[in-house]
């Protein structure tokens, strides 16, 4: 089973998306959109941006933890990953974005 998108709302009203792994692990979040279809756009950016390894900025949270950013060919943050306890860790996160990303499956929980 590949992964998917969900596509939530949240209490404010605003949408974001994340990319969950085949084993329903969320391993990219959105920022916050003001409209389904901006968030929408976001999901088809990290479909077409995904594969490319130029796209991935790997960084480490002051707390000392790495995670990485996807940004777009404009240098948008697309998506962001959770805080890892090692680099390897981080690592694979990027390459289960890379291998999830293209799915076309959205699951709506709005």
């Amino acid at each position: 089973m590949a992964g998917w998108y969900e596509l939530s709302k949240s209490s404010n009203g605003q949408f974001r998306f994340v990319l969950k792994a085949a084993n329903a692990e969320t391993i990219l979040t959105s920022e916050l959109y003001t409209t389904r279809g901006a968030t929408e756009a976001g999901i088809a950016s990290v479909q077409a941006n995904s594969p490319h390894d130029e796209r991935y900025e790997k960084k480490v949270a002051s707390n000392g933890q790495p995670f990485f950013n996807l940004k777009a060919a404009n240098h948008q943050v697309i998506g962001s990953s959770e805080q890892y306890t090692s680099t390897a860790a981080r690592d694979n996160g990027i390459a289960s974005v890379k291998t999830n990303g293209s799915s076309v499956t959205i699951k709506d929980k709005t």
